[in-house]
């Protein structure tokens, strides 16, 4: 197993070089860079992007790209030559792509992300101070949805056809058709004082006086804090897991090798628990990265929003609104390098359930 570890620890460097790659190969063909967005500010026009905020109408967005446009075009011709040539060894656009994407991948090597191009802070300081918002909403979120979804899971397939399968499965459906974020909304207008009550706190992750609690008074105020996220987190996550943990033991108890179990005198927890749980697990195991990257990159940047918490998501989003390209590439190393090191996580856990998987064995 130690062998099989080593190498899928030694994959992660080329996929995370050609998941940069491809990024990088991107950005070069996207408007609006760096040095417009720098020129845009010199001009006095704030951001090139920002006309897209206050468009009401169809109408109105047409009008104002078409001003941004021309704006950009105007101070790019207006601005002396010299001025822009700074701009761009400031960013570093005078030298070629291929250079500076080997200069990035050599500085990353060492987890040096570099300086923000707008924020004149290191991007490494600005991820480890918005790394613990997301950490909470992806881990919390992830574990609460495995611990209730597995054993409501069982449940439901134990006493497939009863009215208890019925009714939840009913909870189920109508809880994934609700989109996280309208989730989110109606929690924060029923128990954030929206319109009814005011029983958790409207934004942040913790509250102004945290440093001057107790330590029970630091962990109560913190989950205090993060109950609403993390529950309108949770809420697409748990559907699906139920599901899928039902069917898969379904599937399993109906295989033959149950009916022998239970031909030998085996109680019906000891064949579930024995014999099922291992199979059945392996599938839901299997989806583990899938369901943390989902919950930990793909809802937090709407949750942290609404919520009006700082995490990595909502910085990932601005900086691709603002081209702020040592941000964006910092941001997608940290969310490719966890996702990968998950993946390799999920299958020790395969073993972990199931010591019959060898997964050197396989691959010899």
């Amino acid at each position: 197993m130690g062998a099989y570890i080593a190498r899928r620890l030694l994959l992660v460097i080329p996929t995370l070089i050609g998941i940069l790659l491809v990024n990088f190969v991107l950005t070069q063909f996207v408007p609006g860079g760096p040095v417009e967005q720098a020129i845009a500010r010199a001009q006095g026009g704030g951001d090139v992007f920002g006309s897209f905020a206050g468009a009401n109408n169809d109408a109105g967005v047409t009008e104002e790209l078409n001003t941004a446009s021309d704006s950009t075009y105007v101070g790019a011709r207006g601005l002396p030559p010299e001025f822009i040539k700074e701009l761009e060894a400031q960013f570093g656009f005078d030298k070629p792509a291929h250079e500076r994407f080997f200069l990035m991948l050599w500085n990353y090597a060492r987890f040096d992300f570099g300086e923000s191009y707008f924020r004149s802070i290191e991007v490494i300081d600005l991820i480890k101070e918005k790394l613990p918002v997301s950490i909470t909403l992806g881990l919390w979120s992830t574990l609460i949805a495995y611990a209730i979804s597995i054993p409501l899971g069982i449940r439901k397939a134990v006493r497939d056809g009863s009215s208890f399968d019925t009714w939840t499965s009913g909870i189920i459906i109508a809880a994934y058709a609700v989109p996280a974020f309208l989730f989110a909304i109606i929690l924060l207008v029923l128990f954030a004082g929206g319109s009814y009550y005011q029983i958790f706190p409207l934004r942040g992750l913790t509250s102004d006086n945290f440093d001057e609690m107790s330590a029970l008074g630091k962990v109560a105020d913190y989950f205090w804090h993060i109950a609403l996220p993390v529950l309108a987190s949770t809420i697409g996550a748990f559907a699906t897991l139920t599901l899928l943990t039902k069917n898969s033991f379904l599937d399993e108890i109906k295989k033959l090798y149950v009916v022998t179990a239970r031909a030998k005198g085996l109680s019906e927890r000891q064949v579930l628990y024995g014999h099922v749980f291992r199979n059945a697990m392996l599938i839901v195991i299997a989806g583990f990265p899938a369901v943390f990257v989902s919950v930990f990159f793909g809802g937090s940047v709407i949750i942290e929003t609404i919520f009006s918490l700082d995490g990595l998501g909502r910085l990932g989003y601005e900086a691709a609104v603002a081209r702020d390209y040592p941000i964006v590439f910092g941001t997608l190393y940290i969310f490719g390098l966890m996702g990968l090191l998950v993946a390799i996580l999920s299958d020790l856990m395969y073993v972990l359930v199931d010591p019959r998987i060898d997964f050197e064995r396989r691959e010899g």
